[in-house]
């Protein structure tokens, strides 16, 4: 029989409940704040539980949210909420990967683009051929290909084509159709896409943070610097400036102290060396040796330790005029005889080049003689005080860019018209400004510390807000009637979309995990499987893969849910 019209079964939505008090539930149904944060803290209590060496993280939020929420239909948190955790979780991702998304776009956007688009029209096809063998309704399956794959914006273009297409009398049947499919199908597209990641991570035996390491350009995981001196003993290197050879061997190192005829001074660009000379190198091992191998050979000696000419001192970035600015436009060998050799970002280092881009909060590794010292710290700023605290023009003027980008309507060949919502717009906002860092004396990035605390408030407020309002209606339409069929038929084109992406991307495209599952996340558009990517890769490379393919992912689903209502 057609699944059309789902059959309510009474009392179904009551049973959960008794095992809860009548008083208990109105008393939590009455006070939505204490029901967040009693969901959000079991949430983090459940999420810590490890099994082999696996957790939930903060994706349990969701699952407790799903339990308590099926409880009753007033335990729910004000729209309000899910919507103000949104666009800040999705800003705040936006500011910390612009940088990353324009480095990764340069490298394999194209690759990773092409990905999603194969993906999505899978999935479409996916769901013709299921609507067909199940003889839904058109309304339906692109209700539950929306669902399936968490996408707002998707059913609420349907339901607006369908509102302006639908004749009189008809309207109330039609436009329940895509809500149902879209409430069955949501909370297995979540679920199901955490599945699949924790299946393949735990068959592949995968190593987050050796894939972070290798893609040294995006920055996503610490690197393991090592300072060893060097002795000159190759003539091909001498009198040639430093960065000649540095551009010549493509050397990714920095140059510290030096030694040259019994005087220590820094190296810089413009530096020559002589036979005999011990340079201080920092780098990996692997770069060191191929320096060494270069330039001459490895040596016990240890002139970073040498503290007698030039001291070195790890300082705070809080100076608004240096924030946003290239390392090489400071002049600081010019104006304080100084260099900078290590940068600390949250809990990332890497290595400082020319082009590097200052953030408020990071803390950087300045080498200068002593008595220059408190002025480098000065022009930096080196103040934690002021790193705490956001600047709340350039928050909100960003967080407004956002938000009127999402609700602009943008036209659709037909005489439609989509908009990016409240997930993509404050997306592509963060993402742009993020990138750019500042214009003139506004300064769009957020210390490092103020975007990560107000990217797990934005998370908490989402997960919850989801969990709490799709609980109940998700168990009383899923024994409604045919309401497993449906559940079934979404969880399949959840599970199948969600490992095609994986096996191809990894076993034939080579793409790194951590990246992949960011970029799964961004297929299916939904945060709550960029929080369980992150909290397994424990780097940013998530953040940058659901970055790059998620205004085309919300693009290409929005107009695929209408193609599918002429389809089916």
């Amino acid at each position: 029989m057609p699944l059309g019209v789902l059959q309510w079964v009474p009392g179904v939505g009551n049973r959960s409940r008794r095992n809860l008090s009548p008083a208990m539930i109105e008393f939590l149904a009455s006070t939505p704040l204490l029901l967040l944060f009693l969901t959000t803290a079991t949430g983090y209590l459940l999420g810590r539980l490890q099994v082999k060496g696996v957790s939930l993280g903060v994706a349990a939020v969701l699952f407790v949210g799903l339990a308590v929420g099926a409880l009753d239909p007033r335990l729910k948190l004000p729209e309000g909420l899910f919507d103000l955790g949104l666009v800040v979780f999705m800003y705040t991702i936006g500011l910390s990967s612009g940088p990353g998304f324009l480095a990764t776009l340069r490298r394999k956007g194209l690759r990773d683009n092409g990905l999603a688009l194969g993906v999505l029209l899978g999935a479409g096809l996916l769901t013709l051929v299921l609507g067909r063998l199940l003889r839904l309704p058109a309304p339906l399956a692109a209700g539950l290909f929306t669902g399936s794959l968490t996408n707002t914006p998707a059913l609420a273009g349907v339901l607006d084509t369908l509102q302006r297409t639908t004749p009189a009398g008809q309207g109330d049947v039609l436009l329940t159709q895509p809500t149902v499919g879209y409430s069955l199908a949501y909370p297995a597209g979540v679920l199901g896409m955490i599945g699949v990641i924790l299946l393949c991570q735990f068959l592949w035996r995968i190593d987050y943070e050796a894939e972070a390491r290798a893609i040294k350009d995006l920055r996503a995981t610490s690197l393991r610097l090592s300072n060893r001196t060097l002795r000159v003993t190759r003539p091909e290197v001498l009198d040639v400036p430093l960065a000649d050879l540095i551009a010549r061997y493509g050397w990714d190192v920095v140059f510290g102290r030096m030694r040259h005829e019994g005087q220590i001074r820094l190296a810089t660009g413009s530096t020559r060396f002589d036979l005999g000379d011990l340079v201080s190198v920092i780098g990996t091992e692997e770069e060191i040796a191929r320096v060494a191998a270069t330039i001459g050979e490895m040596t016990d000696i240890h002139l970073e330790l040498d503290r007698s000419e030039y001291d070195f001192r790890r300082v705070f970035v809080s100076n608004p005029r240096v924030i946003g600015q290239r390392l090489r436009d400071l002049n600081l060998p010019q104006q304080f005889g100084a260099i900078v050799t290590r940068v600390r970002r949250g809990d990332i280092e890497f290595l400082p080049h020319g082009d590097t881009v200052l953030e408020p909060g990071d803390r950087v590794r300045v080498v200068a003689r002593p008595e220059n010292m408190e002025a480098v710290s000065k022009f930096f700023g080196d103040s934690y005080r002021e790193l705490s605290e956001i600047d709340m023009l350039s928050f909100g003027l960003g967080m407004t860019l956002g938000l009127l980008l999402g609700l602009a309507p943008l036209p659709l060949p037909g005489g439609g018209v989509f908009r990016l919502g409240l997930a993509a717009g404050p997306l592509i906002s963060g993402l742009i400004l993020g990138a750019r860092g500042r214009t003139g004396p506004i300064i769009w990035q957020l210390p490092y510390s103020a975007n990560l605390i107000l990217r797990q408030v934005g998370l908490m407020l989402l997960l919850a807000s989801i969990g709490l309002r799709s609980g109940h209606t998700f168990v009383t339409t899923l024994v409604s009637g045919n309401g497993w069929q449906l559940f079934l038929a979404g969880a399949a084109i959840t599970v199948l979309t969600g490992l095609f992406t994986l096996i191809v991307g990894y076993a034939v495209l080579k793409i790194p995990m951590g990246l992949l599952t960011g970029i799964l996340g961004g297929i299916g558009t939904q945060p709550s499987v960029l929080g369980f990517a992150l909290a397994q890769a424990r780097n940013e490379l998530p953040n940058i893969g659901y970055a790059t393919v998620f205004p085309l992912a919300t693009i290409t689903k929005i107009i695929m849910a209408q193609v599918l209502l002429a389809l089916v």
